[in-house]
C-alpha cells in the first residue's frame, strides 16, 4: 500500500505544498555535533519552513499559518540556487571529523538536496499532478491537516481558502509550461481527473467538504459567539474563493490539459526519459540498480512466492490448477464484505488482536495511537485498498489507517490481516510514530521519508504477522502471498512499463497471472504505475534488504541474536537510506558480538 506523505505515499496526498509531512519542530536538538553541519541543517530547515507553510502547520511552527506556499517558475528557480548552494556549504565540510551519526545526517542532506536538484532539472515540476495525487486531491484534507480549533486558526484557515485562486492558477501555469515541454501526464490516467476536480465544485458551500471536514471537537472548542461570526466567512471563502478556483481546474483539465495528454505511457518517452527513470529508481529505492536487475529480480521473486501459493491451494484442498483457484478468490461472494461496515469492524478486530501482541517483537514502542478511516469518496475509486495518515508531529493528531470502502466485491477478506499489518501496526504506524518521537535527531531527520524504508518495512511487517500468531487461516496466508507478489510484481511491470515498452493490458495481464488483486484493484494499481515512475519499486526493494540484514543478524550472532533489539536499531533512526541502514546494522552485530 501507501502511507501519505506522503507517498509520502504518498505520501504525497496531504503534503500540497510541503515536500513531506514527517517532520518535528525540535528545540532540544543534539544532532548533528559538528557546528558547521548543525548550522548548515539549522539553515536548510528554516528555508523549508519559509517556503511550505504546510510543513510548518505539521510541525507546529507559527509561521505562515495563513498562507499557502507559492510556486510560480520564478519560486522554483529560486529554490533551486538556494539548494545549489547549500550543496556548495556541504562539500566543503571534512568528512574525516565527523563520528556515524554526523555521516548519518551529511548522506541524508545530500541526498535530499541532490534529489530536489534533479528533479527540478527533468522537469518533474511541471507534471504536479497525476491520477492519484495532486493538489486538487489534497486540499479538501486542509481542515484535517489544519485542524483549527481557535478563533486565529478559523482565521488562519479562512485566509489560506480566499488563496486557492491563486494557488490553482499557479499550478495552471506549471502544467502549461509542462504542455508546452512535452511533459505532461498519459491521457489513459486521466480520465477520470476531470470528476475528480467537479467533485468540489458544489452547488452550496455547505456541502463542500471544506466545510464538513472541520472536525466538530475543534468547533467545539471555540465559543458559541465566536463561531457564529466565523461560519459565514468560511462559507463565504468556499463561495467565492475555492468553488471557483476548482471550477476553473475542472475546466482547464477538460478543455486544455487532458486533451494535450501524452498517448504513450512509458517513462521512456518523454524528453530526457531514460535519465528520468534511472533518476527515479535511484530516488525511490537509494540503491544503483538497473531496469534489467530490477526486472530479473521481480521474476525470480514471482517464481518463488507461486510455488508457496501452490502448497496453500493443496491445503485446501482445491481442485483446479493455480488459476482456477484465482478466480475462485476473485469472484466468491464468500470471501468479500457485505457491508462496509463489516469491512471495518474485521479491521479494527484484527488490529486490536495486533497491538496486544506487539512486545513480542519491540521493546520500544510509539506513545501516538491511530484510528480508523474510510478513504473518501471523490478519490476512492481511483485508489487503492488502504492508505496510511501519519499523526501531527506535535501531538495534536493522531494516525489514521484509511480503507477503502468502495466497491466492495474488490475488497478480498483473505487479505485484510496482511493489508492491516503493513499500513498499521507492525507497519507505517508503528515506524512513522516513532518516527514522530525520536529524541536528539535534526528535524531534517526526523522528517525524511526515503520510500524503500518506509514501504520496505512495512512488507517486512506484513511477514512479521506469522511471528505474532496470525495467519492460522490458509485463506489470510494465501493474501500475504498475493500481498507479496503483487509486490513483486510491481518489479517486473514498472520496469516493463517505463523502460521495456510494455502495453498498459500486458501489465494488467501479467498482474492477474501473478497475483490475486481484482481486477478493479489491478486497473487502478497498474495505473498508478504508469503515473508515478519508480515509486512502486521501493517496496519489493526494501523488504528484500531489511529480511537479508535480519537474516545476516542472525546467522553471525547465532544464539545471540534478539529480535526486539534487531527491530528497534532497524527503527530508530527513522527513515534512512538503504546504504546507511547496512552500516548501521553492521555496527549493531558487531557491538552485540562483544
Amino acid at each position: 500500500m501507501k502511507y501519505l506523505v506522503i507517498a509520502l505515499t504518498a505520501a504525497v496526498l496531504l503534503a500540497v505544498d510541503a515536500p513531506s509531512l514527517h517532520a518535528q519542530a525540535d528545540d532540544a536538538v543534539s544532532r548533528p555535533s559538528n557546528e558547521t553541519l548543525r548550522a548548515l541543517m539549522d539553515q536548510v530547515w528554516e528555508f523549508e519552513l519559509d517556503e511550505y507553510p504546510l510543513l510548518a502547520t505539521d510541525v507546529g511552527d507559527p509561521r505562515g499559518q495563513d498562507r499557502l506556499a507559492s510556486n510560480t517558475p520564478a519560486d522554483f528557480q529560486r529554490r533551486q540556487l538556494a539548494r545549489a548552494g547549500f550543496l556548495q556549504t556541504l562539500d566543503a565540510i571534512d568528512l574525516s571529523s565527523l563520528d556515524a551519526e554526523d555521516q548519518v545526517d551529511v548522506d541524508l542532506l545530500r541526498r535530499k538536496l541532490e534529489t530536489e536538484q534533479t528533479d527540478y532539472r527533468l522537469g518533474l515540476h511541471l507534471m504536479p499532478i497525476n491520477n492519484r495525487e495532486g493538489f486538487h486531491i489534497g486540499l479538501p484534507e486542509l481542515p484535517r491537516q489544519m485542524n483549527p480549533d481557535s478563533r486565529q486558526d478559523i482565521e488562519n484557515y479562512i485566509a489560506r481558502l480566499n488563496q486557492f485562486p491563486r494557488y490553482v492558477a499557479e499550478q495552471i501555469a506549471l502544467l502549461r509550461q509542462g504542455i508546452d515541454a512535452g511533459l505532461t501526464q498519459p491521457a489513459i490516467i486521466m480520465r477520470d481527473s476531470v470528476r475528480q476536480a467537479q467533485a468540489h465544485v458544489v452547488d452550496t458551500p455547505e456541502e463542500s467538504l471544506f466545510l464538513t471536514n472541520l472536525a466538530e471537537e475543534s468547533i467545539a472548542k471555540l465559543s458559541e459567539q465566536d463561531w457564529d461570526e466565523l461560519r459565514p466567512k468560511v462559507l463565504d471563502a468556499i463561495r467565492h474563493s475555492v468553488i471557483p478556483a476548482y471550477r476553473d481546474f475542472a475546466d482547464f483539465l477538460k478543455t486544455t490539459y487532458v486533451p494535450a495528454c501524452r498517448g504513450s505511457i512509458a517513462a521512456r518517452s518523454l524528453p530526457g526519459g531514460q535519465a528520468l527513470y534511472q533518476a527515479q529508481i535511484r530516488k525511490f529505492t537509494t540503491l544503483e540498480m538497473t531496469p534489467d536487475e530490477l526486472h530479473q529480480t521481480g521474476t525470480r521473486e514471482n517464481a518463488r512466492i507461486r510455488s508457496q501459493m501452490e502448497a496453500v491451494k493443496d491445503r485446501v484442498k482445491f481442485d483446479g490448477d493455480l488459476q482456477a483457484f484465482l478466480k475462485h478468490l476473485r469472484t466468491d461472494p464468500k470471501f468479500y464484505p457485505k457491508t462496509k461496515e463489516e469491512l471495518l469492524k474485521e479491521v479494527a478486530y484484527i488490529l486490536k488482536q495486533a497491538d496486544g501482541r506487539l512486545p513480542n517483537l519491540f521493546g520500544k514502542l510509539p506513545r501516538t495511537p491511530y484510528g480508523i478511516r474510510e478513504v473518501p469518496d471523490y478519490v476512492a475509486p481511483q485508489t487503492t485498498s488502504a492508505y496510511y495518515w501519519p499523526p501531527a508531529t506535535d501531538g495534536t493528531r493522531g494516525g489514521f489507517y484509511y480503507v477503502n470502502t468502495y466497491n466492495l466485491s474488490a475488497r478480498p477478506l483473505y487479505q485484510l490481516e496482511a493489508l492491516s499489518f503493513h499500513e498499521a501496526v507492525p507497519g507505517h504506524h508503528l515506524q512513522l510514530a516513532l518516527q514522530a518521537e525520536l529524541e536528539g535527531l535534526h528535524p531534517i531527520r526526523k522528517q525524511s521519508n526515503f520510500t524503500a524504508f518506509i514501504e520496505g518495512w512495512a512488507l517486512y511487517s506484513e511477514k512479521l504477522g506469522s511471528e505474532l500468531g496470525f495467519y492460522k487461516d490458509p485463506y489470510q496466508e494465501f493474501g500475504r502471498l498475493s500481498m507479496e507478489a503483487w509486490r513483486a510484481s510491481r518489479l517486473v511491470v514498472d520496469t516493463g512499463i517505463h523502460a521495456k515498452g510494455w502495453t498498459r493490458q500486458q501489465a494488467i495481464a501479467y498482474m492477474q497471472e501473478n497475483t490475486a488483486l481484482s481486477e478493479h484493484n489491478i486497473v487502478a494499481e497498474v495505473d498508478r504505475y504508469i503515473g508515478w515512475p519508480g515509486q512502486a519499486l521501493g517496496y519489493k526493494v526494501g523488504e528484500l534488504f531489511i529480511t537479508e540484514l535480519r537474516e545476516r543478524a542472525e546467522k553471525q550472532l547465532g544464539n545471540a541474536f534478539d529480535v526486539r533489539k534487531f527491530h528497534d536499531e532497524v527503527l530508530r533512526s527513522g527513515s534512512i537510506p538503504l546504504p546507511v541502514l547496512e552500516r548501521k546494522i553492521e555496527r549493531f552485530i558487531e557491538q552485540s558480538s562483544e
